[in-house]
């Protein structure tokens, strides 16, 4: 079986609160994979593209799977989402949208720009745990990861 316990997932989110109950259910969870954390739509785009101050790619790797908040500073969860699908290089890596928002308006417009999944964040912690688990069977025990170079 793969060791997938080293594949990175990127965690786009500015509410300091939900960073940290995102952390503790993977800690729970007893998931081992490195979570990187950025703020704003602006620092995943840098962080996505190798741009300071994310270039080292030994401490900033591409992730397996990137967690994205939709309603974010510099650069909305939209905006990273249509950057990220226009990058050659980039464009398949797997996104789940986990956001508080349930207007269809945004569930449609994530899914038109190429979102893999959208999840809305439980408010209850035992489902946030169930849902990290889910997210970590799926999405990172049985899905089959993309290349992630053209072609």
């Amino acid at each position: 079986m793969l060791n997938v316990s080293n594949y990175t997932i990127l965690l786009v989110e500015d509410d300091s609160n939900d960073v940290f109950l995102i952390q503790r259910a993977f800690r729970k969870a007893n998931l081992l994979n490195p979570l990187q954390v950025v703020e704003n739509g602006e620092a995943a785009v840098f962080y996505l593209a190798g741009k300071q101050p994310y270039s080292d790619r030994d401490r900033y790797p591409l992730p397996a799977l990137i967690l994205l908040d939709l309603k974010l500073p510099r650069k909305s969860g939209l905006e990273v989402l249509e950057w990220l699908r226009q990058q050659p290089d980039l464009k398949r890596l797997p996104v789940v949208v986990l956001t508080s928002s349930e207007e269809n308006r945004d569930i449609n417009r994530a899914y038109d720009l190429g979102a893999n999944s959208y999840l809305v964040k439980p408010v209850a912690f035992e489902a946030l745990l169930d849902m990290v688990k889910t997210l970590n069977s799926y999405w990172l025990i049985f899905n089959q990861r993309p290349k992630l170079e053209e072609g």
